[in-house]
């Protein structure tokens, strides 16, 4: 039987200046780039929007405020060692208090960027990823 287990994880979709910005995964062999919302894990005893804000300065080095929950998404998946993971995503809009970019060192991702969202249909981006921008857009609009 696949060993099977659950994570809660903490993204922001942070829209500033016609941009979004994302972090790439940092993913070896022949699999295509894979760009997704800077966030991650729940450490023991940290808050959502804790985690959130840490996890921006960790794959970022931006910090960010003014979180404001914009969805709670759940997916399951197997990974590539068999094991089935249900991943609990809880997504926030969140304010950059600045634009200077500093990358992940050794950690799940290695690139943050800047992306014009003119140029997002050109990224391979995470399913919930994509959703979430959307969303946040259509949100903006008021659509």
């Amino acid at each position: 039987m696949p060993t099977q287990r659950s994570s809660a994880r903490a993204y922001g979709v942070c829209i500033d200046h016609a941009c979004v910005l994302l972090v790439r995964a940092a993913r070896g062999g022949d699999a295509p780039e894979l760009w997704w919302l800077p966030g991650g894990g729940i450490d023991f005893g940290e808050s959502a929007i804790e985690a959130v804000e840490r996890e921006f300065i960790e794959e970022t080095g931006v910090r960010v405020d003014d979180a404001v929950l914009q969805d709670v998404l759940s997916d399951v998946r197997i990974r590539l060692n068999g094991e089935e993971i249900h991943t609990i995503r809880i997504i926030y809009r969140v304010r950059a208090l600045s634009r200077d970019i500093t990358h992940e060192q050794d950690g799940t991702t290695n690139l943050a960027r800047w992306v014009p969202l003119n140029e997002l249909p050109s990224y391979n981006l995470a399913p919930y990823a994509q959703a979430s921008i959307q969303r946040a857009l259509d949100e903006e609009s008021g659509s």
